[in-house]
């Protein structure tokens, strides 16, 4: 298809190919013209490539063996921005706060400046993780209108993830309070044995009665500890005695300083967890509920209640807990792909360019993120791309020598020895293959397309 070669000026490397016709008078630098992949993608009906996307990388996650045996997944929604450009199609303009939290224009001063407008596409997705976060991968997504609501998007994801690879791969499925739908989480229960985690908002009923066990004299709490986060390694100069001693009397100053400055400290902050089961006063939902009742207690005493349920029956509430604060990660994960995988970076307004656009990132991420768990290098997903990819770049600069199906990786200095020992008739040989070799790289993109 094609050969790799050096830009004299630059220094870059790309390829060289021949293409599939005689039209281009360009040097191709690949089979296909960057202007024929935008028509491409622009005449690709945006409905047949998500319904594609949603149905092969889940099968193609399973034929590499990514899904973990817990089958925990998570459901979410987040908003793209875009220019300002009202050819955008499909695109919604909302108020957002500071947060980027979308606002009723009713119900705020429009003069306040923490408000602004913001022409938005919705992303909602279905990614699936394992509890120490080695992976993250967006296994279905839809892109719609910014003012569309999620929850019925988040349930149909479900059903053709299902549909794609069959029951049993997920297991539990962790949501936010947005996608509260009591006969949806009843379906995923009793069809495809799913376990739902989800928060209840404070104005149902099932929180109120919930919260009203909570006022019995038997009510039992239990306190929460998070568990204590794993230290980073330690890099091979910490480990000098003199540097860790120095460490150790840095460490000293700053806790005097904080005494200091904190004569009196406050007292930590506190979590106690209360269970309940068998909860049904939620009507929507035709399934009963475990719920757990999470009481914050923060240093200056004060006290904030909220409640996770979840249709599992034997969870738990220390479990129940530790599943949803998975779902914090999306958050970091959304940033990663939004600030260093361009996801935003849209120079066209055609509604299937922007889908192409948001769904082969998310495949790349997605891809990228399986690798490096094969490879077992988890502890790198969580870097951004850039650090990545100077992380995974070459640190030794080799040879390799091909010969018959085989190959062999050597040292310059040991390439250049072996040259300069050949005889004389191998080394004219050789020498001839070189200067072909030098051509091709130098001169196969003299006539190439400017970027």
């Amino acid at each position: 298809m094609g050969r790799k070669a050096v830009h004299p000026q630059t220094g870059d490397v790309s390829l060289g190919c021949t293409g599939f016709n005689d039209k281009n008078r360009y040097d191709r630098q690949t089979p296909c013209d960057q202007d024929f992949l935008r028509k491409f993608a622009r005449d690709t009906d945006a409905q047949g490539l998500q319904a594609w996307f949603n149905r092969e990388v889940p099968r193609c996650l399973r034929a590499l063996k990514l899904f973990e045996a817990e089958g925990l997944f998570i459901g979410d929604a987040s908003y793209l921005f875009v220019p300002d450009q009202e050819h955008y199609e499909r695109s919604a303009v909302l108020l957002f706060d500071e947060h980027h939290h979308p606002v009723d224009p009713g119900a705020v001063d429009l003069r306040d400046k923490r408000y602004q407008w913001h022409r938005c596409y919705k992303i909602v997705s279905l990614i699936h993780v394992n509890r120490d976060l080695d992976f993250f991968l967006v296994v279905a997504a839809c892109l719609v209108p910014g003012n569309q609501h999620e929850c019925p998007l988040l349930y149909e994801l479900v059903d053709g993830f299902v549909n794609a690879v069959g029951k049993g791969v997920m297991k539990v499925l962790i949501l936010d309070r947005g996608l509260l739908d009591g006969p949806a989480i009843g379906r995923l229960k009793t069809q495809y044995h799913i376990d739902t985690v989800i928060p209840l908002k404070t104005n149902m009923d099932a929180y109120q009665d919930v919260m009203g066990l909570t006022r019995l004299k038997d009510f039992h709490w239990e306190p929460f500890v998070l568990p204590a986060p794993t230290p980073p390694e330690l890099p091979p100069r910490a480990q000098d005695p003199v540097i860790a001693q120095r460490e150790q009397k840095r460490q000293r100053k700053l806790q005097a300083r904080q005494a200091q400055s904190h004569p009196q400290p406050l007292p930590p902050a506190q979590t106690l967890l209360g269970l309940v089961r068998g909860v049904s006063s939620w009507a929507d939902c035709p399934v009963p509920l475990t719920a757990v009742i999470n009481r914050e207690i923060n240093a200056q005493g004060e006290v904030h209640d909220w409640v996770l349920t979840t249709t599992a029956p034997r969870w738990s509430a220390e479990l129940t807990r530790t599943t949803y604060k998975l779902r914090t990660a999306i958050e970091e994960r959304h940033r990663q792909y939004k600030c260093f995988w361009d996801i935003t970076r849209m120079t066209a307004c055609k509604f299937a360019l922007v889908l192409s656009q948001v769904l082969f990132v998310l495949l790349a991420y997605t891809l990228f993120q399986g690798h490096l768990f094969l490879r077992h290098r988890p502890q790198m997903n969580r870097r951004t791309r850039p650090r990545i990819l100077q992380r995974l770049g070459p640190t030794l600069q080799v040879v390799a020598v091909y010969y018959r199906q085989r190959f062999c990786l050597l040292l310059l200095p040991e390439f250049a020895e072996i040259l300069l020992e050949l005889a004389e008739d191998a080394r004219a040989k050789l020498l001839r293959k070189m200067r072909l070799l030098k051509r091709d790289l130098y001169q196969l993109l003299e006539n190439a397309r400017s970027p």
